[in-house]
């Protein structure tokens, strides 16, 4: 007999079936997700922008190797 934590581990969930809300809430999100992501495509890339992520969405900015916080 192996009850070892690994066999416990390996074993797939049970799958549970989802109310007709929760199948509709995640469509919806799959909706919204795909005309984000066609939005983004379809907008003009920046040019002569940053490198990384946005620094006015993570509040750093860094210049020349110096880093501002404000």
């Amino acid at each position: 007999m192996t009850d070892t934590p690994e066999a416990d581990a390996a074993a797939p969930p049970p799958q549970r079936s989802l109310t007709p809300q929760a199948q509709r809430a995640l469509a919806e999100a799959a909706e919204r997700r795909a005309k984000a992501e066609a939005e983004a495509k379809a907008r003009a890339p920046e040019l002569g922008g940053r490198d990384g992520p946005e620094p006015v969405r993570y509040g750093d900015w860094e210049i020349k190797g110096i880093a501002c916080d404000f």
